[in-house]
């Protein structure tokens, strides 16, 4: 962890929505003038996306039917690890960007589906923002959370995540239903073995709960929206939040632990607001005055 160069996780699956937090966090930044260096956690896969389909194929052919994106050996989490460490220790770090369809990847020349080249983040940024599966890994042989000065959970009950993945897959994707089924049998090992762990370590998550019917995750036909759910916030240390004013700020909101307020959904993105702007506005406060 660091004073003068403080790292923020955002840490969820695929789906769980993550994206969203991290537009509520580009938002805070952009009011608060402050310029973070953000890093995409696909861009530290171990394979591109033909390199991933062989690795795929050569699971399945060794038998090995659970080997997936969530897992330590299709990622590159001692590079994560040395990233954020280095940019505690001195404001930089090595990082690539991952370019996910053709719009992205034409000022690179290069195809869909690829790296571009390591290079060293442009110095002078004010924190690291990450967002993606393993901003708050912890294995045997690497500790990526030890080096986040704040680290976020976003985690929507499975059944929703699963609704989530199979109609986003289905629609914008292309895939059937039996193919996303089986990728998210594939995936459950390495779910319960490196993502559920993380939200031990997180300081703060946040859970969509659905108020409708989804017992059955793949039939459904829509994803449930915010207004047709609640969301669970589960401090680690609630003793620097004031419970009081979020409540008077998040009508029809209320305790239902000591360190847990629910909301409704559709006041997370105000919610957000409310707690991660003065949660970074205090890391900023942290770090040595710049001379001018």
């Amino acid at each position: 962890m660091s004073v003068k160069h403080p790292v923020v996780a955002i840490t969820g699956s695929s789906g769980a929505g993550t994206t969203s937090v991290t537009r509520t966090f580009q938002e805070v930044f952009r009011r608060e003038g402050i310029n973070a260096a953000i890093v995409e956690g696909d861009s530290f896969h171990r394979y591109d996306r033909n390199e991933m389909k062989l690795a795929l194929a050569e699971a399945e052919q060794s038998h090995n039917r659970t080997f997936s994106h969530f897992g330590e050996d299709a990622n590159l989490l001692k590079e994560l690890e040395t990233l954020f460490r280095d940019y505690g220790e001195t404001g930089v770090g090595s990082v690539r960007k991952y370019l996910h369809d053709e719009l992205e990847a034409k000022p690179y020349g290069q195809p869909a589906g690829t790296f571009t080249p390591w290079e060293d983040l442009t110095p002078g940024s004010d924190l690291l923002f990450y967002e993606g599966l393993h901003g708050a890994a912890v294995t045997d042989s690497v500790n990526v959370a030890q080096y986040a000065d704040l680290l976020v959970g976003v985690v929507p009950i499975v059944n929703l995540e699963w609704i989530q993945k199979v109609i986003r897959d289905k629609t914008e994707r292309g895939y059937s239903s039996e193919a996303v089924i089986d990728t998210i049998l594939r995936r459950m090992p390495d779910y319960v073995k490196y993502i559920c762990p993380q939200f031990s370590h997180t300081y703060v998550n946040f859970q969509r709960v659905p108020t409708v019917d989804t017992s059955n995750p793949f039939i459904a036909r829509t994803i449930p929206t915010a207004d047709e759910s609640f969301v669970v916030i589960r401090f680690a240390d609630p003793k620097v939040i004031d419970f009081p004013y979020l409540l008077s700020m998040l009508h029809d909101s209320f305790m239902s632990r000591p360190n847990c307020i629910v909301v409704p959904g559709g006041k997370m993105d105000l919610a957000m607001q409310l707690i991660f702007t003065p949660l970074i506005l205090r890391l900023m406060d942290k770090r040595p005055k710049r001379s001018r």
